[in-house]
């Protein structure tokens, strides 16, 4: 009877090849605090953060498509299993749980259709075909650093780390998006905060030595024909504002590990009033 292998840990700052499910687990002893993580945090609560940490997010279908066009845009990622015909199927149900329990994304044929053509209109792109060409850097790169103010361990992962010597670092990050009209890109940054990505990546390759000065971009990709594409870049202000609310998700990692209290939305009695929008429904009603 052999030994099972130590689960592998994280103890010193760097880069790091790991598989996707290795750095989703978290391999930091006592915990490591990534964009994700940040944005539970800040946009729900403590609590959530804590259950999510240890019993994983919940598996959603909507993600499926962004991560099988992340894996065939970047060349490297999460496997794709094609599972054929209609899901409501017993049968087909049945691939799809075996499917995400191998840490798998499950697709459907007509979706892995589009991901292949997505993959085909970004490379004929003139921009965005450079920016990922797979001979530019190391695809799916994991950081680890510790932040220098409060010693919070912190975490993200790249789609692609940039080789060294091609003139300024650019870090770019693949977004699949149902519109990727600039203005609409700049609504997708705030609402899926982004610009903390952004912020985040910035900081980890500043503390961990690997270019003083990098850059930030975005490339969306509409996930319908023709496959739309736009590359932008997050103003300073956008990143600033990413970068503190990465610090305040910072502090309240700090404060609720240390207390070891993670608490939920409210404490007690919280009084409440109507939205403005719905006083002002009411108001037109009764004139």
């Amino acid at each position: 009877m052999t030994a099972e292998a130590a689960p592998f840990q994280v103890t010193e700052p760097g880069v790091y090849d790991m598989p996707f499910d290795v750095y989703l687990a978290d391999p930091v002893p006592g915990g490591s605090l990534s964009t994700s993580g940040a944005k539970t945090l800040l946009n729900t609560c403590p609590a959530i953060f804590a259950y999510e940490r240890e019993h994983g997010r919940p598996d959603k279908a909507t993600f499926d498509f962004g991560h099988a066009a992340h894996t065939q845009v970047l060349g490297d990622g999460m496997r794709i299993v094609v599972v054929e015909g209609e899901w409501r199927t017993n049968a087909a149900k049945a691939k799809v749980k075996e499917a995400r329990e191998a840490g798998a994304t499950p697709l459907h044929a007509e979706d892995y259709e589009h991901v292949q053509a997505m993959a085909d209109a970004l490379r004929a792109h003139p921009v965005a075909g450079k920016l990922l060409d797979p001979g530019r850097g190391t695809p799916e790169q994991s950081l680890f650093w510790t932040d220098q103010r409060t010693g919070v361990w912190r975490r993200a992962r790249l789609d692609s780390l940039p080789h060294p010597g091609l003139g300024r670092m650019i870090v770019v990050d693949y977004k699949s998006t149902d519109s990727a009209k600039p203005v609409d890109c700049a609504r997708s940054i705030a609402k899926f905060g982004y610009h903390m990505q952004g912020a985040c990546y910035l900081d980890g390759i500043r503390t961990l030595g690997l270019a003083d000065d990098a850059a930030f971009l975005l490339i969306f990709q509409e996930k319908t024909p023709p496959y739309l594409i736009s590359v932008v870049e997050p103003s300073v202000t956008a990143l600033r504002i990413g970068a503190e609310r990465n610090q305040r998700a910072v502090d309240l990692f700090k404060q609720c590990t240390e207390r070891d209290d993670w608490p939920a939305y409210v404490d007690g009695v919280e009084l409440v009033d109507l939205p403005f929008w719905a006083e002002r429904e009411h108001e037109m009603e009764m004139v």
